[in-house]
This record gives C-alpha cells, sequence and structure tokens, in this order.
C-alpha cells in the first residue's frame, strides 16, 4: 500500500475575511487526521515594523522606512532604500516557505494562511516590484530576484486552497484601521486567483462566523477522506459532522 502523501491546504482571501481565526479553527480540525502545523506565509509588515519600533537607536527611523515602502501596486521601480526593504521581505517569507515545505517533507499536513502567488503582480501575495519597467541597475537586479523567488514558491502548488469571499462593507466593518480602496483591491482581485490549477472551495465569509466555520471544516474534512485519511482521534468530535 502506497503511503499518504501529506497535503498542503492554504486558506487565503482579503483582510477582514476571517483568515486567521478560520485557522485556527482549522488546525484544531487537522489534528485529528494526524501531526500538522500551521505556517504563515504572508507579508506580514505590520507585525515586523511594530517588533522594530521597539529596538533601541535606529527603531523609530526603520519603522517609519518599513510604513513608507509597504507593498502597494507600484507603476516604478523604488530607489535603493526602499527596494531593500522589499527585497528583506521577500527573504523573511522565503525562509518561511522553505520551513513549511521541510514540514511537509517531515511527513506533516501543512495548513498555511496565505499563499504566495505570481498571477497578479502587486497584488496581496505577489510579487512587489513592477515588472516591464525601468530603473537603477541594481534595483532591476533586486527585481529579477524577487520575480524569482516568487515563480519557484509558486510553483509548489497547495492540494487545497480555501478562498474567503467578503462583500466591501463587511470587510470594512471588520478592520476599520485599513483603508477602503486598498481592501476593494485585495477583494477584487481574490476570485481572479488560480494558483497554477489547484483545487478551490469557494466559502461565503459574509456569513456569522459559526456559520463560516463549519463550512471551511466541512470542505477540509471531506478532502481529507478523499485523500484516504481517517480521523484518529474520535474522542474529539467534528462541529460540522
Amino acid at each position: 500500500m502506497q503511503p499518504i502523501i501529506p497535503p498542503i491546504i492554504a486558506v487565503i482571501g482579503s483582510d477582514g475575511s476571517g483568515k486567521s481565526t478560520i485557522c485556527e479553527h482549522l488546525m484544531a480540525t487537522i489534528k485529528k487526521y494526524g501531526p500538522a502545523e500551521q505556517v504563515h506565509l504572508g507579508k506580514q509588515a505590520g507585525n515586523v515594523g511594530r517588533a522594530v519600533a521597539k529596538l533601541p537607536l535606529m527603531g523609530r527611523s526603520l519603522h517609519k522606512t518599513i510604513e513608507r515602502n509597504q507593498v502597494k501596486t507600484a507603476k516604478k521601480l523604488p530607489g535603493p532604500v526602499p527596494a531593500l526593504v522589499v527585497t528583506a521581505f521577500v527573504i523573511r517569507r522565503l525562509l518561511r516557505f522553505r520551513h513549511m515545505l521541510a514540514c511537509h517533507r517531515r511527513g506533516l499536513i501543512v495548513l498555511t494562511d496565505r499563499y504566495p502567488q505570481e498571477q497578479i503582480p502587486g497584488a496581496y501575495d505577489g510579487a512587489v516590484f513592477p515588472p516591464n519597467v525601468t530603473g537603477s541597475r541594481f534595483v532591476c537586479w533586486l527585481a529579477k530576484l524577487e520575480r524569482s523567488a516568487f515563480h519557484w514558491m509558486a510553483s509548489h502548488k497547495p492540494d487545497l486552497v480555501i478562498k474567503l469571499n467578503v462583500d466591501l462593507d463587511v470587510a470594512c466593518a471588520r478592520k476599520p484601521d485599513h483603508t477602503r480602496e486598498s481592501l476593494a483591491q485585495k477583494i477584487a482581485i481574490t476570485p481572479q486567483l488560480t494558483f497554477g490549477g489547484a483545487p478551490l472551495v469557494d466559502i461565503d465569509a459574509n456569513k456569522p462566523l459559526d456559520e463560516v466555520l463549519i463550512d471551511a471544516e466541512t470542505a477540509v474534512v471531506r478532502f481529507m477522506e478523499s485523500r484516504g485519511y481517517a480521523c484518529v482521534n474520535a474522542a474529539l468530535p467534528l462541529s460540522g459532522r
């Protein structure tokens, strides 16, 4: 009998779609099928910026640099300092992606919060440097490295993508600290992402949280059972069953 290859399950969606809460719930479900690991594959610029701000001497200055150069849809290549900030986030993301692959090779079921994509440059979870524009040789080199990194990460297709779809007004109510324009762009992009033809499950994230959790859990349970997994901890009931 061939051994079951552990899957990589990605949860994606705009800010305000409930990714973090849903991932936390799904981890409890997935662990009923075997050892599992959760990995965040987003940029997390906000978390890094807050941590940097606490550093002595240069903390506040570096924090302002990060804030000024967070990922946005760019129309031209940035200068050397912003480009280095972007590259630092790419390296950080690469390290976490390699950690995710290492967990997968060890036989762990992997759940990811976000997943890199190269389908739409400048969109969330995609490359930052705009393609086909001119700039200094150094910055162009960094942009080429970023494109290569995202191409490599995107080549590792997830086994299941749970796509959380949310309306703009709902997302704005849940994330009042985010701009309406930024959320609108992410919400518009989400339905377009295909992740290389990976199996997709669309979930209406506008519904009450309890219903969304059940829908996401049901999708995972059906997928795991289709892959030949059986619940190894019957003492922990599945709420959607």
